[in-house]
């Protein structure tokens, strides 16, 4: 069963078939410049992230990861993050996928999905999240749902060997809402 729906996905927790494709996506290295993750990604590595994906409650606090399944193919296409904060009322977004799943709104359309559920049914307060300011794909996604960029953070992170500008981004409730 998917934890959320959408018309064209399944928001679902990941299962250990999932690794080879988990690694795949995340082993491109286009998907993986602006993550915390070096590519390539190995299948064990994948297996033993799968398996500690599974076992987290999407509802306590700390990470939790989506996998993002395409509804008509039963395909593993990417996957969303979010970090509950122990205080319960915000959260941290984040999300891949893969290359051939891009540029065609299904990130979009799943970030909107966990953002309706933190919203709506968790009542949270407020999301954030922070992306590298060269990745301009990610930053329109997060403004075309709704966040509102809130800073920059120049040469703020240490990244495979660089100094990175981090893009600071917030969504409260009242703006999802309204």
């Amino acid at each position: 069963m998917p934890l959320l729906a959408t018309p064209r996905l399944h928001l679902r927790r990941f299962r250990p078939e999932d690794a080879a494709v988990l690694a795949a996506y995340r082993s491109v290295p286009d998907v993986a410049r602006y993550q915390g993750w070096s590519a390539p990604v190995g299948e064990e590595e994948a297996r033993l992230l799968v398996r500690e994906f599974a076992a987290v409650d999407p509802e306590a606090p700390g990470w939790f990861q989506y996998a993002v399944e395409e509804r008509a193919t039963g395909a593993l296409i990417g996957d969303v993050g979010v970090r509950l904060d122990e205080n319960g009322m915000q959260a941290d977004l984040g999300f891949t996928l893969a290359p051939a799943a891009q540029g065609r709104g299904y990130a979009t359309e799943a970030v909107r999905a966990v953002l309706g559920d933190l919203f709506e049914r968790r009542g949270l307060h407020r999301v954030s999240a922070v992306c590298d300011a060269r990745n301009t794909a990610s930053a329109r996604l997060l403004e075309r749902v709704g966040f509102r960029r809130e800073g920059l953070r120049p040469a703020f992170t240490w990244l495979k060997g660089e100094w990175t500008d981090d893009v600071l981004y917030g969504l409260l409730a009242d703006w999802w809402r309204g």
